[in-house]
């Protein structure tokens, strides 16, 4: 396993740059969000014009080269898609690019977003219906890239386990997985040890990670809380929260999980910007150790 970064976090710690935050906290992975625009980040300044547009071959060749320069390299990308768009097709087609850019840019999976706007009164069948079936299709044209795609378990719907089994069930493809955010099941509300069940049973069909971590009261762990209870409160550094990541790193090293352990730490968004930076440096160490630990 190695270790990155959402590239998001890097700039919330407000470092000059990509290149510069990464050298920073020693990291040389991260993952890219792609906007509908076909937009990134840059990896130089995170001032005016920090996004460029990777639209065309020649300007991606220009970002894969200076990703080789600057000795980093894209683990994921992250899409912010939605199966339920008025333009149906045109929501595909973005996927369908973004797994062609992931191989060509070296990424090992692409993050899928499990939301679906504005289907209230659909049934769970319909909804994994309509998943499934944008899957099979991006799947399907993508084929010759042979990309690993991984639902994550965030929001509502992506924290349904049953759904996330049924897409995976209805594909059928062995590229189809999950992206295991190791705390948004304990945001869900799950009492502590159910996570770790769900962690468990999520493991042999991990394709990405985002590892972060939450800090309850003691008194409210093992109890089932109301989606996202106080999260902007106990959201925690990864080392200080309850989730020991031992645990759950351990059952995707039983299952041979091989990609990125990728820090995302929302706690950042209540610290000055000293205290981020100090936070994402204890958050690599102790990401590192794990790595080391089940390398």
């Amino acid at each position: 396993m190695q270790v990155s970064i959402r590239d998001n976090m890097v700039e919330a710690a407000q470092y000059e740059s990509l290149v510069a935050g990464l050298k920073d906290l020693e990291l040389s992975r991260f993952e890219l969000e792609v906007h509908r625009d076909s937009s990134v980040l840059s990896l130089g300044s995170f001032g005016e014009g920090a996004r460029v547009r990777l639209d065309n071959p020649a300007a991606i060749a220009e970002y894969a080269k200076a990703l080789r320069d600057a000795g980093l390299q894209v683990c994921a990308l992250l899409l912010s898609n939605n199966f339920n768009a008025p333009d149906l097709g045109g929501e595909v087609d973005f996927v369908v690019d973004c797994i062609r850019l992931a191989h060509t840019l070296g990424a090992g999976a692409v993050r899928i977003d499990s939301a679906m706007r504005d289907v209230d009164g659909w049934t769970l069948e319909q909804r994994r219906d309509r998943f499934a079936e944008c899957l099979h299709e991006s799947l399907d044209r993508t084929a010759a890239q042979a990309i690993p795609l991984g639902v994550e378990n965030h929001g509502h719907l992506g924290n349904n386990v049953e759904f996330l089994r049924s897409v995976a069930d209805q594909v059928g493809s062995p590229l189809l997985g999950v992206t295991l955010d190791t705390a948004n099941w304990y945001w869900y509300g799950f009492p502590l040890s159910r996570v770790y069940e769900i962690h468990r049973e999520m493991a042999p069909l991990v394709k990405h990670t985002h590892i972060k971590n939450i800090r309850f009261p003691v008194e409210t762990r093992e109890t089932q809380r109301e989606i996202g209870w106080k999260y902007g409160d106990y959201a925690a550094p990864i080392p200080d929260g309850d989730i020991d990541h031992r645990i759950s790193v351990g059952y995707l090293y039983e299952h041979r999980y091989q990609g990125d352990l990728c820090i995302e730490d929302e706690s950042l968004f209540r610290m000055d910007s000293e205290a981020r930076k100090e936070a994402l440096r204890r958050d690599s160490e102790y990401v590192r150790e794990l790595a080391r630990e089940f390398a």
